[in-house]
C-alpha cells in the first residue's frame, strides 16, 4: 500500500530547510513526485508531493517532519491525494505550454487580474508566475520603472488569433505589453538578433533630421510617415525623400550624427545578448554612415544599410544600388542565419515600420517596437511601454538582484 501526499510550508525564508525536510522524508522512503518552492519578500512557499509506502517508518515521517517545521517556526499543511487525482494530473503532462509575459512600468493587480481572467477565457490553465523585473522601489520615476511577469500556462487556445487580439485590445486600454508565445526549446536557443535603426535602435528618423538641416523637414516627415504606416511603397517613398537632400553638405552627416539619442535600453540589451553569446545586425533602410556609428556604439556584428552618394562634398539626392528595403532585409536574414548556421527559429527581428514587417514574419521571435498600429497588429509580439531591454524578458531573462 501507499499514500500520497501534499505536503506544504510557510513560513520566514531560511537556509537548510529544504535539506531538513528531505532529510526527514529520505528515512521514510518517500518518493517526490512534484516540488515547488518561492520566495516572495522573505517569505517562503514549497510545496512537495510525496509517494510514501505503508511501512511504520513511513508513518512516522509525516510527525516529524511536523516536528522539524516547527523547530524552523515554519507552517505545516498535510493534503491526501487520492490515486485517482493523482492519474488525472499524470494525464494532464505532455499538453502545449505557452509563455505568457506582462510587461509595463509598474505592474498592478488590475493589470494581473485582466490577464489571468482572458488565459483562463480561452482554457488556458496557469502553471506558475514569476516576476523577472528587479525590485522596485517606491521612489523610482515612473518613466523609467521596470515591470515584467511571466506566466506559464498549459493548453491551446481554440482560437490563437482572437486571444492575441484580445490581449493587444487591454494592452492598448492599459497602456500595458502582452506578449504570447509558445514555450519551445527555442525560446531559450536563440542566436542571431536583427534590428532596424531609425526610430528602433535610436529615437529619430534620421532622413528627417537631414531634412530639417535642408530645410525640407515638413515634406520630408509627411511622406516618412505615410511610408511608416504602409500607405506608400518605401522603395518609391524612399527616392522621392532622398531626391529632396540634393546638395546638402556631407559635413551635415556628423552633425546630425552627434545628436542622435539612442533608443532607452540599447545599451543593456546588447551587452546581455553578446554576453549569451548572441550575433548582432542592423539591417536599416535608413543611412550606413550613420549605422556604422552605431556598430562601434554598440558592438554590433553586421551592418546593412543605403549608402548616401556624395560628389564633391554634396549629396546627389540618390543612394547606391542595391537598397535596402522591405524584402532586402528579409533576404539578409535568411542568409545570416545561414552563414551562422541557425534556423530561422534561433533569430530574432526587431522594427518599427511597415518594411520590417516581413523579417518579423520570418524570425523565431519578430518584435514589432514602438510601432504603428498596422505593425503591432501584424507583428508576433509588440513592446511599447519599455525600452528595448524590454525583449529581454521575453526570453525569459530575469533581472539581477545583487542580495540574492
Amino acid at each position: 500500500m501507499r499514500e500520497i501526499v501534499l505536503i506544504n510550508i510557510t513560513g520566514e525564508d531560511r537556509p537548510g530547510l529544504t535539506a531538513a525536510i528531505t532529510g526527514v522524508l529520505a528515512q521514510g522512503k518517500a518518493n517526490i513526485l512534484d516540488i515547488g518552492q518561492a520566495v516572495i519578500h522573505d517569505t517562503l512557499s514549497f510545496g512537495i508531493l510525496v509517494e510514501i509506502p505503508e511501512t511504520l517508518e513511513a508513518s512516522s515521517a509525516l510527525k516529524e517532519v511536523l516536528f522539524t517545521a516547527y523547530k524552523l517556526d515554519q507552517q505545516v499543511r498535510f493534503t491526501p491525494v487520492s490515486e485517482a487525482d493523482y492519474q488525472h494530473w499524470v494525464e494532464g503532462q505532455g499538453k502545449a505550454r505557452h509563455i505568457v509575459t506582462l510587461l509595463a512600468r509598474r505592474v498592478t493587480a488590475e493589470h494581473l487580474h485582466r490577464v489571468s481572467a482572458i488565459t483562463a477565457q480561452y482554457g488556458l490553465n496557469i502553471d506558475r508566475i514569476d516576476r523577472l523585473s528587479g525590485r522596485i522601489s517606491l521612489d523610482a520615476p515612473v518613466d523609467r520603472a521596470k515591470g515584467c511577469i511571466e506566466l506559464s500556462v498549459r493548453g491551446e487556445p481554440e482560437d490563437p488569433t482572437a486571444l492575441r487580439a484580445e490581449f493587444l485590445r487591454i494592452g492598448q486600454e492599459l497602456d500595458i505589453d502582452i506578449a504570447f508565445q509558445r514555450d519551445t526549446l527555442f525560446r531559450r536557443n536563440r542566436r542571431l538578433a536583427v534590428f532596424d535603426m531609425d526610430s528602433t535602435l535610436i529615437e529619430a528618423e534620421v532622413i528627417d533630421e537631414l531634412a530639417k538641416v535642408a530645410g525640407v523637414g515638413e515634406q520630408v516627415s509627411a511622406i516618412t510617415e505615410r511610408a511608416m504606416r504602409g500607405e506608400l511603397d518605401f522603395r518609391a517613398s524612399f527616392r522621392e525623400r532622398l531626391a529632396l537632400l540634393k546638395g546638402l553638405p556631407e559635413s551635415v552627416l556628423q552633425e546630425v550624427a552627434l545628436r542622435l539619442p539612442l533608443t532607452e535600453g540599447a545599451e543593456l540589451l546588447f551587452t546581455e545578448l553578446k554576453r549569451l553569446g548572441y550575433k548582432t545586425a542592423i539591417l536599416s533602410g535608413g543611412f550606413s554612415y550613420f549605422a556604422h556609428q552605431l556598430q562601434q556604439k554598440l558592438g554590433i556584428d553586421y551592418v546593412f544599410a543605403n549608402e548616401l552618394q556624395i560628389d564633391q562634398g554634396r549629396l546627389t539626392g540618390v543612394a547606391v544600388e542595391p537598397i535596402v528595403d522591405a524584402q532586402r532585409k528579409a533576404d539578409l536574414l535568411r542568409e545570416l542565419a545561414k552563414r551562422e548556421g541557425l534556423s530561422l527559429e534561433q533569430t530574432i527581428a526587431v522594427g518599427d515600420g511597415a518594411n520590417d514587417l516581413p523579417m518579423l514574419g520570418l524570425a523565431g521571435l519578430g518584435v514589432a517596437f514602438r510601432a504603428k498600429p498596422l505593425v503591432k497588429q501584424s507583428a508576433k509580439q509588440a513592446i511599447s511601454t519599455l525600452g528595448l531591454d524590454g525583449i529581454l524578458y521575453l526570453l525569459g531573462y530575469r533581472d539581477p538582484e545583487d542580495s540574492e
